[in-house]
């Protein structure tokens, strides 16, 4: 019998062997965190020096098909929407994607850099598009090539699309028809790294209101601006009845307004547009008929295609980014969730107040959290 200080001694051992291929592997991990943070920086820096509108993202598109290309990766190419496949791939397993967007807004007015020129102070990247959604972009891209190259109960799919900004129907609607089924969805947009598990819909409505011109002085004709009124106010006080406890209640607002040719004559059009933010109670066409019930004015709906979208608190990926401290929100912004038939959810590096602003910028601190945060949430990942 081999002596219990013996024992304890080959224990110890052992377990000491076992930390020493823990501490390599934390070492070896920790490595490729840092060297791929610091590409991704790269890889930022160079999109924010690209100019890439939306409906004018080629030249992005280039650059990161190129960049992806380089990492051994094959790519596939639709406009300007780029994607890849996990080398792995497996046709008996859930696909999850990975989804961005390359395009950014025009500059604001009030910059005081260049919003080409991306500059790097006291950990902040500056730059158009380097919050929305740069950050998510390239951190989503780092966390695609390194899973895709090891065993996943999932495949994975990264898409960096583009017209996102315009909902365009050149974006990743025109993608989807021809992916692999999707079983599961992450949307890169800047959310603090909070999973926004619902996000409101979007329902753009024209409104006309007719009537008959005639001379002011005489008091001649049928206002059309009078019909329009009573409608209007409706839109302001009407309330829907569902609410969501995420999302809140429906939303409804006047936000332009036309009438009239000059200041003696009568109006005989007044046109006016309502934006409508729904919630996951109510599709966009039943919202749609149920406003037709109520206003006397012609409306016609500009698209029912920009659905709310939600998933249930329950889904294995929520429950994780929970156990991770995160929290669960419903997001009031809309993303290319809304042309998602499948279950997503949006969460990325950054801060949504930040989109759309002069001096736009992204922590580098938030990059790295990214990064781990990504990985954490999806590593071994088990969808069913």
């Amino acid at each position: 019998m081999v002596p219990f200080y013996e024992r304890r001694l080959e224990f110890n051992l052992s377990s000491f062997a076992m930390k020493l291929v823990s501490l390599q592997r934390f070492i070896k991990i920790v490595s490729m965190l840092n060297s791929g943070i610091q590409t991704s920086i790269e890889v930022l820096k160079a999109l924010i020096r690209i100019p890439s509108f939306s409906r004018e993202e080629a030249a992005a598109a280039d650059f990161l098909q190129n960049h992806i290309e380089a990492q051994g990766m094959t790519t596939e190419r639709k406009g300007n929407n780029i994607w890849c496949l996990s080398p792995l791939f497996d046709v008996q397993k859930p696909s999850i994607l990975l989804n961005s967007h390359i395009d950014t807004i025009k500059p604001v007015s009030g910059w005081k850099r260049d919003p080409f020129t991306p500059s790097q102070e006291n950990g902040k990247i500056y730059g158009l598009g380097s919050n929305d959604a740069g950050g998510s972009i390239v951190t989503l891209l780092h966390v695609f090539l390194h899973l895709c190259r090891t065993q996943q109960p999932y495949n994975l799919i990264y898409l960096a699309s583009c017209e996102e900004e315009i909902s365009g129907q050149g974006g990743i609607e025109s993608v989807l028809p021809g992916l692999p089924p999707i079983a599961f969805a992450i949307v890169g947009e800047p959310t603090e790294m909070q999973p926004a598990i619902a996000e409101k819909g979007l329902l753009v409505i024209d409104v006309t209101a007719t009537g008959h011109a005639g001379h002011a002085a005489r008091n001649e004709g049928d206002n059309a601006v009078y019909k329009a009124l009573n409608d209007i106010v409706w839109f302001r006080d009407y309330r829907f009845e569902q609410e969501s406890p995420l999302l809140g209640a429906v939303g409804m607002n006047v936000t332009q307004i036309n009438a009239g040719t000059q200041h003696n004559v009568i109006p005989d059009r007044c046109t006016f547009v309502v934006d409508v933010r729904s919630n996951e109670w109510y599709s966009n066409e039943e919202l749609f008929a149920q406003i037709q019930q109520h206003i006397v004015c012609e409306a016609k709906a500009r698209s029912f295609r920009l659905h709310s979208s939600h998933i249930s608190v329950e889904h294995p990926f929520v429950q994780r980014a929970i156990r991770l401290g995160r929290k669960p929100f419903g997001s009031s912004t809309l993303s290319d969730q809304a042309l998602m038939p499948f279950t997503s959810v949006k969460i990325g590096p950054g801060c949504s107040s930040r989109s759309h602003t002069a001096d736009e910028y992204m922590l580098v601190q938030e990059m790295e959290e990214a990064v781990v945060l990504y990985l954490q949430l999806l590593d071994k990942l088990v969808l069913s």
